[in-house]
């Protein structure tokens, strides 16, 4: 039975971003993200942090106080944790935009890595969402009011791509991080599929108004 839990990292984010949010989802709030908890009107089940971009909240919600000095973001500990203890989805908000660009980077590293764990990742923000597309884990997108399906590759090259549903299809084709191939296809079908049989991916959907 898969287990989801909803990951909230500190850019702050609308209450219309509560649509992520499942009953039975485990909330987990990396520091700062504990405001996002109040802005989506959620009950935090774990709250992870240094507390160096927000002061530590006084809460009887069970926390893990880390070190400032280490190896692991906030983000990171925390996804990491859920893996270890069975979290197969997981839905990170608050992850992507904000000050500063670092940020960004290193969320969409942690997802990867969760990814690359078997974990099905959906990072979201008001305008877009983001999967990855690793070997053995096809993806089947639905169109619903996107218009804009991008892929990139995150490690060198992604080999033997195959994008259906789209206008741009590809079959056994290859991306490389030096030529954006795949940014802004289009849905032509209702279900778009894609898959790839080396690398590893992001595949960004957008609006048209984004």
């Amino acid at each position: 039975m898969s287990k989801h839990a909803l990951l909230l990292s500190a850019v702050p984010v609308s209450a219309a971003m509560c649509r992520y949010a499942q009953p039975e989802d485990f909330v987990v709030a990396c520091d700062a993200g504990y405001r996002n908890a109040e802005r989506l009107d959620l009950r935090l089940d774990l709250i992870v942090g240094d507390f160096d971009s927000a002061p530590q909240p006084k809460t009887a919600h069970e926390t893990i106080v880390l070190p400032h000095v280490k190896d692991d973001t906030d983000t990171q500990y925390a996804a990491r944790w859920l893996l270890e203890h069975g979290y197969d989805q997981i839905t990170m908000l608050g992850a992507l935009g904000g000050a500063r660009l670092e940020h960004t980077l290193s969320n969409l590293a942690t997802g990867l890595y969760l990814a690359k764990n078997g974990v099905d990742v959906l990072l979201a923000d008001e305008h877009s969402e983001l999967r990855f597309l690793v070997p053995g884990r096809p993806l089947s997108l639905q169109r619903e009011n996107w218009k804009y399906l991008s892929v990139f590759p995150l490690e060198g090259k992604l080999g033997g791509v195959c994008i259906r549903g789209a206008f741009y299809p590809l079959e056994d084709a290859e991306l490389t991080a030096d030529y954006p191939l795949g940014v802004s296809n289009e849905f032509t079908e209702e279900t778009a599929r894609l898959s790839c049989t080396s690398g590893s991916g992001v595949v960004v959907l957008t609006r048209d108004d984004a």
